[in-house]
């Protein structure tokens, strides 16, 4: 029945949007409560159930999202980053423009949560296309590529950090094999991949559009651009390094509290207030108005991660993931296999990558013990799983979808395949360095 249930709310889920041209947050919350009844949760607990999905969901990541809009709107109307896309350009060269592009994806998300570094860096990628006259999904992939594997396969991320703990693994040998499996299959998923969709014509929404006039009046220097752009992901690396530093001890609360990305991102959009606004003649009034255009082009985004928040809880309040992950554990396989199945079976169910990664975890830690498997190796393989074939149920699905203005046929062809060959290939990797160590 649980096959049943999942497989339902998805192809309902789909047939609302592609054919009954449903709002995706409708959808969500008809998905949700035909999976609720289908898996058997009490009448009594299925809004409550969907109401904790919308709040869990939310609750990390709106002000981020938000405020990331506020502080991507102020770089663009600044000019910086078209300063930003010049300087690259300039570095890399046309030829090049894919690689410098992944690589800085990769880079700057080693540090940041998926979320921060996806509302940073979408602007840019919007003004560079502009710039070099080239595609965004073109230029996008490679970028958002970067930031999955990162998310997926490094410390400190919340899944692969979790998962060294439990395999007792060590987590700069885990980080150094991260990035040796990290960087071919970065290579594979981004800038090859990104030649097939240089046909996919995006369509941003107008927050997104770099503004010439603004561009052209007062466009600040490269070191203040990139220093304004760039000043949160300095101080979420300082604060990961500090906490390193000071666990256990008396100050590691209030460094953690000062490296919370909410609130790092709240201090980077004051400073880009002064550095890149106040400074050159702009009044606070002026730059409101920007701000306000942001949240309104946020918001029908923060209304679809809701509605999948309220999908994935669903799912688990109806036991879906340790259903799925028990039926697949009896299956004869290497572990490195195995524990790649169980997290990507799950993440194609809930979407989420880190609930994926955690679940399978929990399930292969005996047999990782009893297999005496590798656990940094291990962590790799089901971070690869965990990443395999976004769909409609993940949050990442719809904010690519919305942000770049593709329709779903688009969004399966560049995002989810993406996604696809990052996971394949992640294992692939994973499986040839096992061989050697």
């Amino acid at each position: 029945m649980t096959l049943v249930a999942i497989l339902a709310a998805v192809v309902l889920l789909i047939l609302a949007i592609s054919v009954g041209r449903v709002h995706p947050f409708i959808a969500f919350i008809a998905a949700s409560v035909l999976a609720a009844v289908l898996l058997g949760l009490p009448p009594a607990k299925i809004m409550s159930t969907i109401e904790a999905g919308i709040g869990a969901m939310l609750g990390p990541i709106a002000i981020i999202l938000v405020v990331g809009a506020m502080f991507g709107k102020l770089v663009a109307d600044s000019g910086a980053a078209r300063r930003i896309a010049d300087t690259l350009y300039g570095w890399s060269g046309r030829r090049f423009i894919t690689v410098a592009m992944a690589a800085t994806g990769f880079l700057v998300g080693i540090p940041l949560f998926y979320n921060v570094g996806f509302v940073l860096l979408v602007p840019l990628v919007f003004s560079v296309g502009e710039r070099v006259r080239m595609p965004a999904v073109y230029l996008g992939i490679p970028m958002l590529a970067g930031l999955s594997i990162a998310h997926g396969f490094l410390p400190p991320h919340p899944s692969p950090t979790a998962l060294v703990a439990q395999f007792g693994a060590d987590i700069g040998r885990t980080l150094i094999l991260g990035l040796i499996v990290g960087i071919p299959t970065l290579a594979i998923a981004g800038p090859i991949f990104s030649i097939t969709t240089r046909g996919v014509i995006a369509r941003p929404p107008a927050l997104f559009t770099p503004s010439e006039a603004a561009d052209a009046a007062r466009q600040p220097g490269a070191l203040r651009s990139f220093t304004c752009a760039l000043l949160p992901v300095a101080l979420l690396t300082l604060a990961t390094i500090v906490q390193y530093g000071t666990a256990g001890g008396s100050a590691e609360a209030l460094v953690t509290l000062l490296g919370n990305p909410a609130l790092v991102m709240l201090f980077a959009l004051v400073v880009a207030t002064v550095v890149l606004a106040t400074s050159q003649g702009r009044t606070l009034a002026q730059v409101g108005v920007g701000q306000a255009q942001a949240v309104t082009e946020i918001g029908g985004i923060l209304l679809i991660i809701a509605g999948a928040g309220a999908l994935k809880q669903v799912f688990v309040a109806g036991g879906a993931d340790v259903a799925l992950a028990a039926h697949l554990n009896s299956m004869p396989l290497p572990p490195l296999v195995l524990g790649w199945l169980l997290a990507m079976t799950i993440r194609v169910a809930l979407g989420s990558a880190t609930v994926a990664g955690l679940t399978a975890a929990g399930i292969m830690q005996p047999i990782v013990a009893t297999h005496q498997a590798d656990g940094s190796l291990m962590v790799l393989a089901i971070g690869a799983g965990s990443l395999m074939f976004s769909h409609v149920n993940d949050s990442g699905f719809w904010m690519f979808k919305e942000y770049f203005g593709l329709s779903l046929k688009q969004t399966f062809r560049t995002w989810s395949l993406m996604e696809t060959l990052v996971g394949v290939f992640g294992l692939g990797f994973t499986m040839l360095l096992s061989l050697v160590i």
